[in-house]
């Protein structure tokens, strides 16, 4: 056996078990060796007392960040995005992209695929072209289109294996056949960008669609003689909830509510980060449409919302402090139910021994001190 190469001692570490106080994890290769209340083995020690211990962030719905984009066809920009969340704590992530003519969008999935097989993303999705136009949020409504089986199966061609999952309104000519295809082919489908009403989502999810794009954001509202894609969807226990936890897309009343609802099993934060993540306000594009962003808020000239520049540790935190969830909720919804939806739940996602070293360590205002990638650290909190 080989010695350990690193032991974080003395924090709250909090388990697929519960929490532990001055808990401790050995970690040796690049993975978490032991989990306990002390080591069993000597190693180089990092004293976490007065911090918490998380799994890293999983991150299934992102843009870009750093400056980067997803949607450019240059792999450095996407590299850029990479790093810049993983120094808020995403550990895994998603490469999200957007609508765009079908040319275009099969040459950005292949320059992303390569990223896949090599490990850097944990795959991608498509936000588009599959969308309503009444519900086209930032999203250019002239290149929408319906999710005809052809269109379908050709940007899953172009991903080899790579596109994880695709959003699509239902409501659309075949979007229920279209979701049945994405499930045959072990993607997951996604509602989102919908003016569904429920007669039409209800379909959808008993074709097997198990995901609801940015919940709220972007779908045919909540109404009491019509409850639409959100009462489907925050009430049907085989859907997976997506919250955009900024306080901006969602009221905390909101995040409190549909968290509360779904719970820690169907509960999934995501950032929606654009480029102008971490590289401040400014001029971006989303696709090929304009952005702006001012005091951190991204908007298209008609004032609508263009994603985020959120990072999945404020997240984290808002979700606990605004949103009324506990430290494990968060991790839950951070950590563990996305890494189950990507079927990545036996090597990231929990602290438990076998799995990635992919840790976040957070203070006890819960800001982030420090990341660890595969036992590497790219924040030290020393």
């Amino acid at each position: 056996m080989n010695a350990p190469e690193l032991i974080l001692a003395g924090g709250q570490v909090v388990t697929p078990d519960g929490v532990l106080d001055q808990g401790w994890v050995r970690i040796s290769g690049g993975k978490i060796a032991e989990v306990g209340t002390g080591p069993t083995a000597a190693g180089q020690v990092v004293d976490l007392r007065g911090q918490w211990l998380v799994p890293g962030f999983v991150d299934i719905h992102c843009h870009g960040g750093g400056g980067g984009s997803f949607t450019s066809i240059e792999v450095d920009q996407a590299r850029a995005a990479i790093a810049a969340h993983r120094l808020h704590g995403t550990t895994t992530m998603l490469a999200s992209l957007v609508s765009a003519p079908l040319p275009d969008l099969t040459k950005q999935i292949s320059a992303l695929s390569d990223l896949v097989v090599d490990g850097e993303l944990a795959g991608i999705h498509l936000e588009g072209p599959f969308l309503s136009s009444a519900r086209c949020g930032a999203h250019d409504p002239a290149i929408l289109r319906a999710p005809e089986s052809s269109a379908v199966q050709q940007v899953l061609d172009a991903g080899r294996g790579t596109v994880r999952m695709v959003t699509l309104a239902p409501e659309l000519p075949n979007g229920i056949e279209a979701v049945r295809q994405l499930v045959d082919h072990g993607v997951i489908a996604a509602v989102g960008h919908t003016d569904a009403v429920l007669s039409q989502v209800v379909p959808a999810v008993e074709a097997g669609a198990t995901v609801a794009t940015h919940l709220f954001n972007a779908m045919r509202p909540l109404h009491h003689r019509e409850p639409g894609p959100i009462g489907v969807l925050l009430e049907d226990e085989r859907v997976t909830v997506e919250l955009i936890c900024d306080l901006v897309h969602l009221h905390p009343a909101i995040v409190q509510l549909a968290a509360s609802h779904a719970g820690t099993g169907r509960t999934v934060l995501v950032t929606d980060a654009i480029s102008a993540t971490d590289a401040g306000d400014g001029t971006y594009e989303l696709g090929k449409l304009p952005v702006t962003v001012a005091n951190g808020e991204a908007r298209l000239a008609d004032g609508s919302l263009a994603g985020s520049t959120l990072t999945m540790d404020v997240a984290f935190r808002n979700l606990v402090e605004s949103g009324g969830q506990s430290v494990p909720a968060a991790v839950a919804a951070s950590s563990t139910k996305p890494a189950q939806l990507l079927g990545l739940d036996d090597r990231i996602g929990s602290i438990r021994p076998g799995l990635a070293a992919d840790l976040a360590v957070l203070d006890t205002d819960l800001r982030l001190t420090g990341v660890l990638k595969d036992g590497a650290w790219a924040v030290d909190p020393r």
